[in-house]
């Protein structure tokens, strides 16, 4: 089949690579524009539009895709179907109906539940012991059309979400190109999303970020394992940010009160509304990450995080 992917981010890479390796055409990428990153604030090609360029890969990156000359050139390049994976902007109906089989999209999540920006953060917060990934129509809803295939995913209780989601993204490539294989023969039909079940899973924010220390450990534990690697959890120290890597509760720990840092020589402990918490690594403002107890024997005295 002839294809444009829609994609940005690099959890984006592995079913685009899938895909070009594969019998299908990949036509031209789809991709949100250059923009700015990092600290020095550089103008950057997304990672899927660098990989095109590596590629030979024709990239299309409109500011919005109801632009007319977006349009056009969709309908010139003709696709019979448009797999997406983390592309970043909503799709009108405009160029929903431009391809055959219309727009295909891998969700990480099991469906309906965490419909959204940012599921696979939410199912880390929320401690799920199981996710998974769903390729499904896309359509106008919120993430709400058909379903084609999906795949489950336990999650580990240390698990991150970089590390969940990678997991995902290299699942979800294959369980993608399963799906585009299907579509092309006609094997497939999407089964609708159950009416029960459903939930939200909004962009994280970086003051959704921000651990509360008065909350319960095995609750600021999951906020600083969602967060990470982004947009990274912080707690405020003296008027500034500082960077926390993930954390582990402790319950032989003496108790503190939330907030309240205790130095020992090997580890460096936080007080929440139950047990203690041991801190990972820390990233002072300007500075790199280093291992806590090594933060911890430069303080002249215990602060106390708010």
């Amino acid at each position: 089949m002839r294809i444009v992917f829609a994609g940005t981010p690099e959890v984006a890479l592995p079913t685009l690579a899938a895909l070009h390796a594969s019998d299908h055409e990949v036509a031209a990428v789809l991709t949100r524009p250059d923009a700015p990153t990092g600290r020095g604030r550089k103008v950057h090609r997304s990672p899927v539009a660098a990989w095109a360029d590596e590629h030979g890969v024709e990239v299309l990156t409109p500011a919005k895709p109801r632009e007319p000359e977006f349009l056009d050139r969709l309908r010139a390049i003709a696709p019979d179907l448009v797999p997406v994976v983390a592309y970043g902007a909503l799709v009108p109906p405009a160029a929903l109906d431009i391809p055959r089989l219309g727009w295909i999209n891998l969700h990480f999540s099991l469906l309906p539940a965490w419909r959204g920006a940012a599921p696979v953060q939410y199912a880390v917060l929320n401690g799920d012991t199981m996710t998974g990934a769903c390729v499904f129509q896309l359509e106008q809803g919120l993430d709400t059309g058909p379903v084609y295939g999906r795949l489950t995913e336990p999650v580990g209780p240390r698990d991150t979400a970089g590390d969940l989601l990678d997991r995902l993204a290299a699942a979800g490539a294959r369980l993608t190109l399963d799906v585009v294989n299907g579509l092309e023969v006609g094997a497939l039909t999407g089964a609708p999303q159950p009416e029960d079940g459903i939930s939200y899973a909004p962009k994280v924010t970086v003051e959704d970020a921000r651990v509360r220390w008065s909350d319960p450990a095995f609750a600021v534990d999951r906020r600083v394992r969602a967060v990470t690697p982004a947009p990274g959890a912080w707690t405020d120290l003296d008027g500034q940010r500082l960077r926390l890597g993930p954390v582990t509760p402790d319950p032989d720990a003496p108790r503190l009160a939330p907030g309240e840092v205790a130095v020992g020589k090997k580890a460096v402990h936080v007080g929440t509304a139950t047990e203690a918490v041991r801190l990972g690594q820390v990233q002072p403002a300007g500075k790199k990450p280093m291992d806590a107890a090594s933060w911890g024997r430069g303080l002249q005295t215990a602060p106390r995080f708010a």
